[in-house]
């Protein structure tokens, strides 16, 4: 021992580091069940108890005018070519259903009870154009539902049964969920009836294609054909959302789903109750993304807000001033991040309202005050907001120009422009504008489209040089444009 003894000062030196790293090894190797003892998983069990006799399965029966051809039909929209798509489950405008017999369909899907006397929510989808509802308790009893209303935009409907005493869904707050909250789902996949799912709620306020006035919650929780219409619901068996939408690329569940938060399907309950249709809010823009050069042009800080590409004739933004350009930063007070921000923030407001937008025009800050009127039916918003598909003349200029649609964009690589189509002899010839030509910007202000343009060369003054920037073939280059008498 007295050989060892050399030791003793170098042991005791080193004594709080090789304790510590003696904790990480254990911590290291300790098995999983250690770990797990210091955070502890949440427990569905009492919540799926509490929940699960509010949610019921929905089975629908159309009789079509045409025989099935008796293969299953892609998804409303889907684009062949694409792989990623967003799928509506069984039923999106009569297509994505379940071939049956004899011209007969059927679809399945999912709902949950809101009231004791037997009214119903469940998604647009899932019996849009539905001859036959049947809806099937928990307790294995069937009824016959009435769909009351039904809104194509929100994708939200509200059935009715003829029962009471029925066992209802705790209604919750959507506006309080967070980003990373634990969830689960109750619904009929496949038509596995209360099959129970969980996750995470993946982010909050997601716009996705077509669907501009819903602000979806993404979750990773588990959702398949059949769980449309179905309840999410929180750690407090509170329902935050209904399941609605699934990101794929091969038509089931891959770690990407949406659901249509509560507060907005409620909303929609109420006004379908109270009117029979659902009214929103209407601005009357066209607006796209600023971009970080487009923020630059605009003399912005960062990219945030929504550009202003169009005001519809006769809008709202029209009456109140709103132009072509302009970045809207604030609506009423809440902040526009980014274009997809706008929308249900508009559609939520109230028709006949006065609301505030803060705006910036040629880098400086503006207010004005929009008197909402009620969103048009989709039909009258395309004819509304539909670009020209014809060509324009500029007489002023001796120019015909025509507007770009999102192709040639990518094709030409600009976010913005108009296409030259035929030049005469006139300024726009004198100035060696030819035709394919894009317009990118004329002074400052950037090519939105032929109304901005039309505008602009309305406000120019005789002989006076312009500057306007062009590409052609790829290559941008200015030209001076000189108005005559």
């Amino acid at each position: 021992m007295k050989n060892f003894a050399f030791l003793l000062p170098a042991v005791i030196r080193w004594r709080g580091s090789y304790l510590c790293l003696l904790a990480v090894m254990l911590l290291l190797v300790s098995p999983a069940w250690a770990v797990q003892a210091t955070v502890a998983l949440p427990d569905f069990t009492e919540l799926v108890e509490r929940s699960a006799p509010a949610v019921v399965n929905i089975s629908t029966t159309t009789h079509n005018k045409e025989e099935s051809k008796g293969a299953f039909r892609l998804p409303h929209g889907m684009d062949p070519s694409m792989e990623d798509l967003l799928r509506k489950f069984f039923g999106d405008k009569g297509q994505g259903r379940i071939p049956g017999i004899q011209g007969e369909q059927r679809s399945l899907g999912s709902g949950f009870i809101v009231s004791t006397d037997g009214y119903i929510l469940t998604n647009t989808h899932v019996v849009k154009d539905a001859d036959e509802v049947v809806v099937r308790l928990s307790d294995r009893r069937e009824f016959m539902a009435k769909v009351i209303g039904s809104d194509d935009r929100s994708d939200v409907a509200l059935l009715k049964i003829d029962a009471d005493n029925l066992p209802v869904a705790r209604i919750g707050q959507s506006a309080s969920v967070k980003v990373g909250s634990w969830v689960l789902a109750i619904g009929s996949p496949f038509g596995f009836d209360h099959s129970v799912t969980a996750g995470i709620v993946s982010a909050i306020r997601r716009s996705l294609p077509n669907e501009n006035y819903t602000p979806f919650i993404q979750t990773d929780v588990a959702i398949n054909p059949g769980n449309s219409g179905g309840p999410l619901y929180n750690l407090d068996g509170e329902v935050i959302g209904i399941n609605s939408q699934i990101y794929s690329r091969t038509g089931g569940y891959m770690g990407v789903s949406f659901s249509i938060p509560i507060d907005l399907a409620m909303n929609v309950v109420e006004q379908i109750k109270e009117t029979g249709h659902v009214s929103r809010g209407w601005l009357g823009v066209l607006i796209q993304d600023v971009t970080r050069e487009l923020a630059e042009s605009f003399s912005m800080d960062k990219p945030v807000g929504a550009l202003v590409s169009r005001v519809l004739p006769d809008s709202p933004a029209e009456k109140a001033g709103v132009e072509v350009g302009d970045v809207i930063v604030s609506f009423e007070g809440h902040e526009i991040g980014s274009s997809s921000d706008l929308p249900p923030l508009v559609g939520s407001s109230r028709v006949g309202s006065r609301v505030r937008l803060d705006i910036i025009r040629q880098g400086k800050a503006k207010t004005l005050t929009v008197t909402l009127n009620e969103l048009p039916a989709d039909n009258q918003l395309a004819q509304q907001g539909s670009v020209e598909a014809g060509k324009r003349v500029l007489s002023r200029l001796q120019m015909t120009v025509s507007n770009l649609n999102g192709e040639q964009k990518d094709k030409l690589s600009v976010t913005t422009g108009i296409m030259v189509d035929e030049v005469d002899d006139g300024p726009a010839a004198r100035a060696g504008i030819l035709a394919g030509d894009v317009i990118l910007k004329v002074n400052n202000d950037d090519i939105i489209d032929i109304a901005q343009l039309a505008k602009l060369v309305d406000q120019l003054e005789v002989d006076h040089p312009v500057r306007v920037l062009i590409q052609r073939r790829g290559s941008p280059r200015f030209l001076a444009l000189r108005l005559s008498q």
